[in-house]
């Protein structure tokens, strides 16, 4: 018998660096430039004319193929999902979205609040939603390193 969870994980972190810096990295074929996980984030040639394709092969050995759902340079965001995994997921579909927000006032001014959903399908078990959970927060330790040396 399976434990019931929510399908959905939310992380956030305050990055003590400029918004520009932060949002510099928030690109879907660069996310290896940050996140120590990821080995290579490569667009896929030829996949589709009109989406970007990005393949992110992770250093465990896993690949999965990112498509860009949204994007959106005035609001800071990015939305993408899986459309291809190997080794194959367990379930069925993640929708994820990273979102960055300037401090513009009080002790972080200066600094960027970003924050990193997952909302995953329903088959999706506890498992799933954990390590979503803590791949973010490396993630985002990650990212909060590399844009602080910008």
């Amino acid at each position: 018998m399976s434990i019931p969870t929510s399908t959905s994980v939310v992380e956030s972190a305050l990055i003590r660096a400029p918004l520009a810096h932060v949002w510099h990295f928030i690109k879907l074929q660069d996310f290896a430039k940050f996140w120590s996980a990821v080995e290579k984030s490569e667009f896929v040639k030829g996949a589709s004319e009109e989406t970007d394709i990005v393949k992110w092969t992770f250093k465990d050995g896993q690949a999965v193929e990112i498509k860009q759902e949204e994007h959106s340079t005035i609001n800071h965001y990015i939305t993408y999902s899986v459309i291809t995994a190997k080794p194959e997921l367990s379930y069925t579909s993640v929708l994820s979205t990273v979102k960055c927000y300037p401090v513009t006032s009080g002790e972080a001014e200066g600094s960027t609040f970003v924050e990193w959903t997952g909302n995953f399908s329903s088959d999706a078990d506890a498992g799933v939603i954990q390590d979503a959970k803590f791949k973010r927060r490396e993630a985002l330790a990650d990212l909060a390193k590399a844009a602080a040396k910008k």
